[in-house]
C-alpha cells in the first residue's frame, strides 16, 4: 500500500511540472504569429502558360519589335558620312620610315591637304569630328590624372593633387593641369570648297552642364605646356576654362580606345559630288602607340548618327520570336498536348494555406 501511494504522489507531482514546461517551450517558440501577409497568402495574380497566351505573347513582340527595327534601320542608313583616314598619307613618303621622329619634329611642316567628295546629299548641320583609334582614354591612371576643384575654382588654383605627372611646372602649378589637358588633341582642319572657305562653328559643342557646373568662369589657363615635352594644343590664357570648349569636349574621357570626340559644325548644304579641300596640320602624336586618326564628316536624324546595330539587334529579336510562335504554333496544331486541370494546383486545393 504504501509503494502504490508513492507511487501516485510522484505521478501528481510530475504532472503540473510536464505542463509548466510545455507551455514555457510554446512561449519561448520564434514561430511568427500567422498572419495572411507573412505566410505570402494575400490574392495575386498566379497565370497558367497555355500554348495561346505563349504563341500570343511571341508574336505581339515581334510585331513591335520588326517594324521597329526596319524604321530604326532605315534611319541609320538615312545618315551620309565621310571618313577620311590621314595619319599615313600626311607623312611624306621619305619620313615614313621615322614616323615619331618626324612629328616631333618642330622644324618640319605639318601641313597636309585632302580631298573630300560628298557622295550624297548632306543637309545642315553637317558635324565635323576626329576619331582616334587604339587610344585608351579609359586607362585608370590617365582618367584620374585631374583635378575638378582646380577646373572650377580659382582660388584652387594650385591645388594639383592627383595631377602627377603634370601637376607643376618650374615650380608652378599648371592650370589645368594632370594628363588629359596635358594630351589635348591639337590637330586642325579648314575646308573649302570652290575656293571659298566653309566655317566652322565650335560654339556650344561641348555639354551645356560641364560648361556650366565643372569649367568655371574665372579659371583661366595657366602655365600650361610649359614643359620641355608638349603633349597637345595649347590654350589661350585670355579666355575662361568654360569657354574652352575644345579642352572640354576632350576631358570627357571616352569609355573604348576607338572614339570620336566633336570638332565643330558646318552649317551649310553640301551637294552630291561636291568637292571639299580640306586643309590640316597633322600635329598629333598617335605613331608612338600605333594609333589612327580619322576625319569624319557627318549628318544625323531622328535616332542621331550613324548606328546598324541598334536596328539588327530589334530585328534579331523580333525574327527570333516570331520564329518559335510560328514552331510552337505548328507543335499545337499537330500534336496538341491536353491541359491539366488547374484545380488541382496546391494554391486552389488549399487557398488558405492552413
Amino acid at each position: 500500500m504504501s509503494s502504490n501511494t508513492a507511487n501516485n504522489t510522484a505521478s501528481s507531482s510530475s504532472g503540473p511540472t510536464g505542463s509548466a514546461d510545455s507551455n514555457a517551450i510554446r512561449r519561448n517558440s520564434k514561430r511568427p504569429k500567422y498572419s495572411r501577409f507573412t505566410q505570402q497568402e494575400l490574392p495575386a495574380c498566379k497565370p497558367i502558360l497555355t500554348p495561346r497566351w505563349v504563341i500570343t505573347t511571341f508574336l505581339i513582340v515581334s510585331i513591335i519589335f520588326i517594324p521597329l527595327g526596319v524604321a530604326t534601320l532605315f534611319a541609320s542608313q538615312d545618315v551620309v558620312e565621310i571618313i577620311d583616314r590621314y595619319e599615313t598619307d600626311c607623312i611624306p613618303a621619305e619620313n615614313r620610315t621615322d614616323k615619331v621622329g618626324f612629328i616631333q619634329n618642330n622644324d618640319t611642316s605639318k601641313t597636309c591637304f585632302r580631298t573630300l567628295i560628298v557622295p550624297k546629299r548632306m543637309k545642315q548641320p553637317i558635324y565635323v569630328y576626329y576619331q582616334l583609334d587604339n587610344f585608351y582614354q579609359n586607362h585608370r591612371r590617365y582618367v584620374k590624372s585631374r583635378n575638378d576643384e582646380q577646373l572650377k575654382d580659382s582660388n584652387k588654383m594650385s591645388t594639383t593633387s592627383g595631377c602627377d605627372p603634370e601637376a607643376s611646372s618650374n615650380g608652378n602649378p599648371i592650370v589645368p593641369c594632370g594628363l588629359i589637358a596635358w594630351s589635348l588633341f591639337n590637330d586642325t582642319y579648314t575646308f573649302s570648297r570652290n575656293n571659298t572657305q566653309l566655317s566652322v562653328n565650335k560654339s556650344e559643342i561641348s555639354w551645356k552642364s560641364d560648361r556650366d557646373s565643372k569649367f568655371g568662369k574665372d579659371v583661366f589657363p595657366h602655365n600650361f605646356q610649359n614643359g620641355t615635352l608638349k603633349g597637345g594644343k595649347s590654350l589661350n590664357e585670355t579666355i575662361p576654362l568654360n569657354k574652352q570648349e575644345d579642352l572640354i569636349v576632350w576631358m570627357r574621357t571616352a569609355a573604348l580606345p576607338t572614339f570620336r570626340k566633336l570638332y565643330g559644325k558646318i552649317e551649310v548644304d553640301l551637294s552630291e559630288k561636291e568637292v571639299i579641300e580640306v586643309t590640316l596640320e597633322n600635329n598629333y602624336n598617335t605613331y608612338s602607340f600605333d594609333g589612327k586618326k580619322k576625319l569624319v564628316l557627318s549628318t544625323t536624324t531622328w535616332l542621331g548618327g550613324k548606328n546598324d546595330f541598334l536596328g539588327i539587334a530589334y530585328l534579331t529579336v523580333g525574327g527570333i520570336c516570331f520564329f518559335l510562335a510560328m514552331c510552337f504554333t505548328v507543335v499545337y496544331l499537330v500534336k496538341p498536348r491536353k491541359l491539366g486541370d488547374p484545380s488541382y494546383l496546391s494554391w486552389n486545393r488549399n487557398p488558405g494555406g492552413h
